[in-house]
């Protein structure tokens, strides 16, 4: 008869040991050391005639059982009274003391493993975003602009806005300056005869100019234009306009134009 044996993975020993005990509800303060050690031997048996690598760990717990085996199999040996003060015996000596201990450690740690991998799985099913920036939500705080000023410095300042007030009674007249149309019309002329009879309307005006001034070289163009002296034109709609003096007073421009027949 053929015989099929199914082995579990096992992570040590001691984990076999706590499968055991387990599955044959044992109390682990009082293992039946025999029972366990049997069961524990097929398991390594198995293992063999499968032929599976065995790990030595394995082995020296079966050496350990039934070393634990063999002293609770011995009898006890016989009381000796001694003086409690000159020595001192625990006769409830218990060799499965140590494995016990051993035992109820690994559950504790395996128990918090269990614990962290219930955990492990619940965090695997979260899924998280990249952290963002929050900068502009963040509060803006308003600087405050007397900050590291105290009493003395403020007194310093009132005193010095007092000195300047005072300064300001000073009262002052301005005189504007007035630009005839006469004396522009003069300078239009001359600009022209530079330059050989024709000038760009835009060469008559720059940056520096106030008000006054662009407003007198209009009325200016104005009067040469309707004292004939002048014509204005355009190449095409929206060029730069073309002042030129007429043919008959081109190669003669003078003040002459400006003296006698204007009156402003």
């Amino acid at each position: 008869m053929k015989v099929t044996y199914k082995l579990e993975a096992f992570e040590g020993p001691l984990d076999l040991l706590l499968h055991l005990i387990d599955k044959n509800e044992l109390d682990i303060y009082n293992i039946p050391i025999k029972e366990i050690t049997e069961q524990y031997m097929d398991y390594v048996q198995a293992m063999q005639e499968l032929e599976l690598e065995v790990a030595s760990e394995f082995l020296v717990m079966a050496a350990t059982l039934l070393s634990i085996k063999s002293k609770m199999l011995l009898p006890k040996p016989p009381v000796i009274e001694f003086d409690e003060d000159f020595y001192d015996m625990d006769d409830d000596y218990d060799p499965r003391a140590e494995l016990v201990a051993k035992l109820i450690e690994y559950r504790k740690y395996k128990s918090i493993a269990d614990m962290l991998r219930e955990k492990e799985v619940e965090r695997s099913l979260v899924f998280t975003r990249e952290p963002e920036d929050l900068t502009p939500f963040m509060q803006v705080l308003q600087e405050n602009p007397v900050e590291g000023l105290d009493v003395a410095d403020l007194l310093y300042a009132f005193r010095r806005t007092l000195r300047k007030l005072v300064n300001r009674n000073v009262v002052t007249r301005i005189r504007r300056d007035e630009i005839s149309v006469k004396d522009r019309i003069k300078e239009v002329v001359g600009l022209l005869k530079e330059r050989g009879g024709k000038l760009l309307f835009s060469k008559l005006f720059d940056y520096e100019m106030t008000r006054e001034e662009i407003v007198v070289t209009f009325l200016a163009i104005l009067e040469l234009m309707k004292m004939k002296v002048i014509m204005c034109h355009q190449h095409r709609l929206f060029d730069d306009i073309v002042i030129q003096a007429k043919e008959e007073v081109a190669g003669n421009i003078d003040t002459e134009y400006t003296t006698d027949e204007i009156d402003y």
